[in-house]
């Protein structure tokens, strides 16, 4: 007759509930995760706070700058604007721009 085998079993064999307990369950880990979430929830409330604050910044900006270009349009039509920034008429021919801009030339 063949021997059985023994299996030999220690403390680490030894099944236990350890790791089946849900964190749900506990109260002090509920109450630590409410007490994050609620914390993340006022950090991005503060986030959201200054980037719409931000964004109305721009929008006064935008607005300001339309005021100063029709106050500067309006400055333009009541002055008599000078020759070099009135606007080109499609059939007058423009001058041929300079070959050379330098105060002297250097000839080799």
């Amino acid at each position: 007759m063949p021997a059985t085998k023994k299996i030999c079993r220690g403390v680490q064999n030894i099944r236990t509930m350890s790791g089946r307990v849900d964190d749900k369950a506990i109260p002090y880990k509920a109450y630590m995760k409410l007490s994050m979430l609620e914390m993340e929830k006022y950090r991005r409330g503060i986030e959201k706070e200054c980037a719409i604050e931000k964004v109305q910044k721009i929008d006064q900006r935008f607005q300001e700058i339309e005021v100063e270009k029709q106050q500067t349009l309006q400055r333009m039509e009541t002055r008599s604007v000078p020759a070099p920034y009135q606007r080109r008429v499609a059939g007058q021919p423009s001058p041929a721009p300079r070959a050379n801009t330098g105060a002297f030339k250097i000839k080799y």
